[in-house]
């Protein structure tokens, strides 16, 4: 368990007049490297707290932002979300930290990643893919899409959200407080709470629409030389064994893991055996 020593930091990134806001927990000891940690949709930095802290425990320097539009990360001013926003957003956080880190990214935080080593890089010294590959399932993404819309007016309740979250993800045991929750809404004056998430990301529908994604991460993916590792869910609605097995077609030298008892979104279904398979994997990886 990471002890309460590894406590992040705060910081500010600048990435063309948008503020993305992050933590920084620094290597415990001597840094072993950077680890950029990057989170799906819809959800905040706060996700990797406990990856973080177990890194900078192993000796490594974790950082992870918000993305834009989410948590305290400023708003895209022209309600611009596209993958090669976010691309950008992920270059400058890789400038501000000085290092070639390793990329970590879950779902959306995945795409990125991909897509910004294999049509910018080499960024990194390695690549982490959480649950995502060039090909994702419609069925899931769809679900994913229809429970981001399914509150607009927000919760009278953060039970209520928790009740939401529930339904969308049946199989995660619910959490015996509402202080983790507590972290991805936000009360507005009416005293309801919201998501705490820009809703026009979701004006622009799945931007980019899936077959042009598609096109576009299997060229990214042909284009990966670093070493990298792919997580799946086992029960993950998003990445079949199809899927699966394409990404090591266009990566041959992946290594892939399965988390058996995880949905889509592994680091929070099951925080230790994730963990303990990443820190597993960049410790063979060499330092460039």
């Amino acid at each position: 368990m990471p002890s309460a020593a590894a406590s992040p930091h705060d910081v500010r990134v600048d990435s063309g007049g948008v503020e993305l806001v992050g933590d920084h927990w620094p290597a415990v000891g001597a840094s072993r490297g950077a680890v950029l940690l990057l989170h799906s949709g819809a959800q905040r930095r706060h996700s990797w707290r406990r990856t973080g802290q177990w890194l900078a425990e192993a000796g490594w320097s974790a950082w992870a932002f918000d993305a834009r539009g989410h948590g305290e990360s400023d708003r895209s001013p022209d309600g611009d979300y596209s993958i090669s926003r976010l691309v950008d957003d992920a270059l400058a956080i890789i400038d501000d930290i000085g290092e070639p880190p390793v990329l970590v990214g879950a779902s959306m935080g995945g795409m990125t990643s991909l897509i910004a080593e294999g049509e910018r890089g080499p960024l990194a010294r390695a690549l982490v893919l959480v649950d995502i590959v060039a090909r994702i399932e419609s069925e899931g993404s769809s679900k994913i899409q229809a429970f981001m819309r399914s509150a607009p007016n927000g919760f009278a309740t953060l039970e209520e959200a928790s009740d939401a979250i529930a339904v969308y993800n049946p199989h995660r045991p619910r959490p015996k407080s509402l202080d983790g929750l507590r972290k991805n809404l936000v009360q507005h004056d009416d005293r309801r709470w919201y998501w705490h998430w820009d809703p026009k990301i979701l004006v622009r529908g799945s931007e980019p629409e899936l077959e042009i994604r598609y096109a576009r991460s299997k060229v990214a993916a042909r284009n990966i030389t670093i070493p990298t590792l792919l997580v799946r869910g086992g029960q993950s609605d998003i990445v079949s064994e199809e899927g699966l097995r394409e990404m090591h077609e266009l990566i041959p030298h992946a290594q892939s893991v399965e988390v058996g008892s995880a949905g889509h979104m592994i680091a929070g279904d099951d925080n230790d055996v994730f963990t303990s398979e990443l820190l597993q994997f960049i410790e063979s990886t060499p330092r460039v």
